[in-house]
């Protein structure tokens, strides 16, 4: 866990008001009053207090964490603190033991979702505003100049030149983080396809193979996903699977179709969303979308920017959509 980002002390418009006017007159001591004007401000828009929030290992979700984050700590006096865990189960177990508030980011972890809120500990917030779509990239390049490898039945053609001393007689298959939402190797078990799976182990690598296979026209076939700053950066394609079917997926062993869309969701804690804290009707409020993630994780990708000071810049450059999200 990142450590907790240093809580703005502020005082309302009210309470500055009531200092300016205390030490006019020359009444009572400046702390005396400063702690007064201070619980007036807590008591008129709520204690914020700790605000938890889980951060998920992608740059997207990086993205999401410290935006809200930003937000509550300038406008709402939180002291926040980005816990970082796994997507799934140990998110929802953060939710219940209270060690976090919120998952801004929820694809594809239904079962676990539906069993929080059947126990009363978790509360489906629905869409965050972006949509989550999972496929079979290939480098632009490879998409170019060999068109066939769009379509799936044509991929144990070209096994051999997708091999690499990790896939051995197989063609390789690059997958991302195995904690991530992905049945890759039963995809291509129930296709037939004479491909292995390879995992890279997360985001970075993954992005860092895509952008080499582009430079130096190797064949890469491999897991990838939007929203993601990379798509404006080096062209993909998508490989064609069978299409998504409703209930193709439900079976993960014998998943044979291809990923379905998915309306990315917010989850939050039922304790904390009845704690009145105003962070928690600001993440009821909060949506953003694909195109505002990508511009957030570029800043801090492609041009090296902090989360913090990429947030920052995106909050400034965006006060309308802050504001409806403060209402």
């Amino acid at each position: 866990m990142l450590d907790p980002i240093k809580r703005r002390a502020g005082l309302s418009a009210l309470a500055a008001a009531a200092l300016l006017a205390l030490t006019a007159c020359g009444g009572g001591s400046v702390s005396e009053q400063t702690e007064a004007n201070e619980e007036q401000a807590a008591a008129a828009g709520g204690d914020c207090g700790e605000f938890n929030i889980l951060v998920h290992p992608w740059v997207g979700y990086t993205a999401d964490a410290y935006v809200v984050g930003h937000v509550a700590e300038e406008e709402l006096g939180c002291t926040v603190n980005y816990v970082e865990l796994k997507e799934g189960g140990p998110s929802y177990q953060a939710l219940a033991s209270g060690d976090g508030d919120v998952i801004l980011e929820e694809w594809s972890h239904q079962a676990e979702l539906e069993a929080a809120v059947a126990d009363g500990t978790a509360v489906d917030l629905g869409s965050m505003g972006a949509v989550g779509i999972i496929g079979w990239y290939v480098p632009g390049w490879l998409a170019e100049e060999h068109p066939e490898v769009l379509n799936w039945e044509n991929l144990n053609d070209f096994a051999d030149e997708f091999r690499t001393s990790e896939s051995g007689n197989q063609g390789q298959f690059l997958g991302s983080d195995p904690t991530y939402t992905q049945y890759d190797e039963a995809i291509i078990k129930n296709l037939g396809l004479n491909f292995k799976v390879v995992f890279s182990g997360g985001e970075t690598a993954t992005v860092e193979a895509f952008e080499k296979a582009q430079k130096n026209k190797e064949w890469l076939l491999g897991y990838f996903w939007e929203p993601h700053y990379i798509h404006a950066e080096i062209p993909f394609a998508r490989v064609e699977l069978p299409p998504y079917e409703e209930g193709c997926d439900k079976n993960k062993a014998e998943v044979d179709c291809d990923y379905a869309e998915t309306e990315l969701k917010k989850v939050a804690s039922k304790e904390f969303m009845d704690s009145g804290s105003p962070a928690a009707s600001l993440v009821e409020k909060w949506t953003l979308s694909n195109e505002d993630q990508n511009q957030i994780a570029a800043y801090i990708t492609a041009d090296g920017m902090s989360p913090e000071d990429a947030a920052a810049k995106w909050v400034e450059d965006n006060p309308d959509k802050v504001e409806a999200w403060l209402g």
